[in-house]
């Protein structure tokens, strides 16, 4: 019988994901990075001072329909971008460990969408043979994963 896929290990299996950044969490680009080589469409939204090239600058840039949303935003609540990312489909928020803020959380359940807290994007998406292969192995250990 094969292990049962946790809902964090699920939320990595989607086909396409918008990220909402302010370039002040290094692992998301790690986390932008390693989706788009595993052939993933990733679409960014760089609330930073210099946003890289190619990125959306607001949420209402995103076509519909989209599903996984990930935000690790630290100088705006990532509640204010909740009602909007909804507004374009996105049910499931994965929201970047030590960036999440009880309103968020609070918008997140009322609206009824799947939120996820707590974890760093690359403990799930990073090599065994990494930092982040560590610290999932680490967390795993713990019953923490």
């Amino acid at each position: 019988m094969e292990p049962t896929k946790s809902k964090r290990e699920s939320f990595w299996d989607a086909k396409t994901y918008v990220f909402v950044t302010d370039n002040t969490k290094p692992a998301m680009k790690w986390a932008i990075s390693e989706l788009k080589s595993r052939g993933r469409n990733v679409y960014v939204i760089d609330l930073s001072e210099k946003p890289e090239p190619g990125s959306l600058r607001t949420v209402s840039e995103l076509p519909a329909g989209l599903d996984h949303a990930v935000l690790g935003v630290t100088k705006i609540d990532p509640d204010n971008l909740i009602p909007a990312l909804k507004e374009k489909g996105i049910t499931k928020i994965w929201i970047h460990w030590r960036t999440e803020t009880e309103k968020a959380l609070a918008t997140c359940k009322a609206e009824g969408l799947e939120c996820m807290t707590g974890h760093c994007p690359m403990m799930y998406l990073g090599s065994s043979f990494s930092i982040h292969g560590v610290h999932r192995a680490v967390v795993k250990m713990t019953g923490k994963y």
